[in-house]
This record gives C-alpha cells, sequence and structure tokens, in this order.
C-alpha cells in the first residue's frame, strides 16, 4: 500500500509502498477514504510537539470501509463493505477514563496516528470494532472530518450547556476548521446568542452564514467593550477559544462574564493569568480534549439529518506537502481531506 511517513520532524512526508498491514487478533483492516489533515498533525511534522517514534504514519480523522476482520474478531453486527468513521482516541481500555467512556484522556500515546500507524495511508489496522460508527449513509470523505474537527467542538459546546440558557450569550473564538463546527453547534443545541471573533474578514462572513449572530475583528481597539456592550455589560457566559494564543485567551479571559465558562480548545501553547482579581467572579477555567466515542456517534446523527455544514478540501495523499505548507499558511478555508 501507499502510505504517507514522517521520517524526520521539520522535514517532508515521504510517501513509501509498504506491506498492506494484516489485521491481528480481534483488530479489523480498514480501507481509507479520506483522512482529514489536522493541526495537531502540523505541530508534529514541524517538532513543536514530540512524536513517540520515527519513521511514523500519521493521521487520525479517518473514514472508510471494513476490508477484513482479523482472527477472533466479535464483528458485532459490522459487515466486510460497511462504511464506518473511526474514533480515534484509542485507550488502554483498564484505566478509569477508558472504563468511564472517556478513552480520549488515556494515554494520547495509544491513539491511532500518535503512536499507532495512521491514516495517511491507503489501509488502517484500528484495535477493536468498538472505535468504529456506520456513517449512516454520509460520505465518508466528508465523514471523515467530524472524527475530530467536528466532535472536538461538539465536546467543548456540550461543557457550556448549564450556562447558555435563553438570554446568554456565547463568545466563539476563532472560525478555523474547527470553529466553524462550532459556532454551527452553539446554535444547533442552546439558545445563546453567538458571538464570533476571527481577524480573516472572509471567516467572519462565513461564521454569519453559518449562523453567528455577530462578528468581530479581535484586532479592533474596542474589541472588549464591543463584547461587554453586546453582554449587556455583564460579558458573555460561556467562551471557547478555538484558537489557544495569548492575544485570543486574554480576550476570552477579560471577556467571561460572571459564573461564566472559558474553554481552551486551541493547541497553539498560549496562556493566561488566572487569579481570583483576573477574571470575573466564580468564572471557570477549563480546557477541552477531543470527545468521546458515544459523542462521535451523536455528531453522525447530526450529520445524517443533513443540519451540519462541512467545508472541505479533498487531495490526493501524495499533495500532502502541499497540503501542509496551505494548512501552515492558513489558506485551508475548512478541513483538507486526503484521499488515497
Amino acid at each position: 500500500m501507499k502510505a504517507a511517513r514522517l521520517h524526520t520532524q521539520g522535514a517532508d512526508f515521504i510517501i513509501e509502498d509498504l506491506p498492506r498491514p494484516r489485521p491481528g487478533p480481534g483488530e479489523v483492516l480498514i480501507k481509507i477514504a479520506g483522512a482529514g489533515v489536522c493541526h495537531s498533525d502540523l505541530h508534529i511534522k514541524r517538532g513543536d510537539v514530540p512524536a513517540i517514534r520515527l519513521p511514523q504514519t500519521l493521521g487520525h480523522e479517518n473514514a472508510g470501509w471494513i476490508e477484513e476482520f482479523g482472527p477472533g474478531a466479535d464483528s458485532h453486527g459490522f459487515e466486510i463493505g460497511d462504511a464506518v468513521v473511526v474514533f480515534g482516541g484509542w485507550g488502554c481500555g483498564n484505566c478509569r477514563f477508558c472504563l468511564g467512556g472517556r478513552e480520549q484522556l488515556c494515554d494520547t500515546f495509544l491513539w491511532g496516528g500518535i503512536g499507532p500507524a495512521g491514516g495517511y495511508a491507503e489501509y488502517l489496522v484500528v484495535p477493536s470494532v468498538r472505535v468504529l460508527v456506520p456513517t449512516g449513509g454520509v460520505d465518508p470523505v466528508m465523514a471523515a472530518t467530524l472524527t475530530d474537527a467536528a466532535l472536538t467542538p461538539y465536546s467543548a459546546v456540550t461543557k457550556t450547556l448549564s450556562r447558555l440558557v435563553p438570554g446568554s450569550s456565547a463568545l466563539s473564538i476563532g472560525v478555523g476548521g474547527l470553529g466553524q463546527y462550532g459556532i454551527q453547534f452553539l446554535k444547533l443545541l442552546t439558545p445563546a446568542r453567538v458571538i464570533a471573533v476571527d481577524t480573516d474578514p472572509a471567516k467572519r462572513e462565513l461564521a454569519l452564514t453559518l449562523g453567528a449572530d455577530v462578528v468581530i475583528d479581535p484586532r479592533s481597539d474596542d474589541a472588549e467593550q464591543q463584547i461587554k456592550e453586546l453582554t449587556g455589560g455583564q460579558g458573555a457566559d460561556a467562551v471557547i477559544d478555538f484558537v489557544g494564543v495569548d492575544s485570543t485567551m486574554a480576550l476570552g479571559a477579560a471577556s467571561v462574564g460572571k459564573q461564566g465558562i472559558f474553554v481552551l480548545v486551541g493547541l497553539a501553547g498560549g496562556s493566561v493569568p488566572y487569579s481570583f482579581f483576573g477574571v470575573a467572579q466564580e468564572a471557570s477555567l477549563t480546557t477541552s480534549n477531543w470527545g468521546s466515542r458515544n459523542e462521535l456517534a451523536e455528531v453522525l446523527a447530526l450529520a445524517q439529518r443533513g443540519v451540519l455544514v462541512s467545508h472541505v478540501e479533498e487531495y490526493p495523499l501524495t499533495a500532502i506537502n502541499d497540503v501542509f505548507d496551505r494548512l501552515e499558511r492558513g489558506l485551508v478555508a475548512g478541513r483538507a481531506v486526503l484521499i488515497p
């Protein structure tokens, strides 16, 4: 099979011919239809975060068709040829997080595409059918992005639901691959007024088409004041930062209201002081890491209803280095998907 492998951080991927993998006991072989290109893979490629081993096949946003069951694998109703998405937060299966249905909070280096080989290839071995979710008629290429680009903001939005009652407001920072879905989930799941923030005029316009009530350029001298006025001087009841640099976190911390919640999703490495007098009274700050397998099924259910808008750019696997260059330069409008 063809696979795009990273041999050295800071270097390009290399397209290689590898033996087609065979699924071991209990495992399942997936023929890849599409693999989404995530910013976290860009961080690994650049060397911002360590890779567990090299060479490695990255790619944790995957969808395709069941090709083969390994010895002793219980199909649980799945059949060869079924279209599926792959939940990528593989865990040890035994810790309290895994047993509680939160495998993505287990060891990150067990995730497909981080430790085990990922989906930038023609085939992918997954540990069990339990990490598979039927696409339910959704195009597998489009569905690939749902496994992270949609799942991650969905899980982040669910953390804010208790605050977002009628008359409340939500601030969504960043209208990139994740932020686009974040705006949609805020409108689908809550009655809140949604304020979207992005430096790119085109993305601000896109935010309006996706349901945002108001858009703001954070570079404006009065950006904080605009948010205060839009929230009746109280601040936002929920802030979700899909970027995570110092400036966006500072804006979010300054904009969250009393007993509000600030959810950090972006992996850009920023930070913000958090002190008794530094944020609104009883405001909470948390991170949100991917989402659960059950939440992925919920995202698929919304996609099957046709209520999600996905902006997907399709590229052949051989164009992977050009795609990562476009991603680094901020030229991917939604989510790029590699097709082997």
